[in-house]
């Protein structure tokens, strides 16, 4: 089992209140979740007015797989115009689970 980890920064310069900023990123959270089928939520500087921390994770049988499907959701969220992403970064995580 191949697990794929990403820990995406967001800039949310549009947000001028924490309830406009949930706002954006309950959005951007939700359409990761339908469009990519993967686990996501916001993890970090919940706080922040503007600012955000993404994580994300996928599962699959191939470490190409689980690459190809991290770029894209760094590229879905890159091309975002309502947040500007700042750092990200991944982790492939080989786990053999025996019986």
């Amino acid at each position: 089992m191949v697990i794929g980890v990403c820990r995406i920064v967001l800039s949310i310069d549009e947000a001028f209140s924490l309830k406009e900023k949930r706002h954006i990123v309950k959005s951007i959270v939700e359409r990761l979740k339908s469009r990519f089928n993967a686990s996501v939520a916001e993890v970090d500087l919940n706080d922040k007015w503007k600012n955000a921390v993404i994580g994300f994770a996928c599962v699959s049988n191939q470490t190409a797989h689980a690459d190809s499907m991290m770029a894209n959701i760094v590229n879905f969220v890159e091309n975002d115009s309502r947040a500007v992403l700042v750092d990200y970064s991944t982790e492939i995580i080989h786990a053999d689970l025996e019986e």
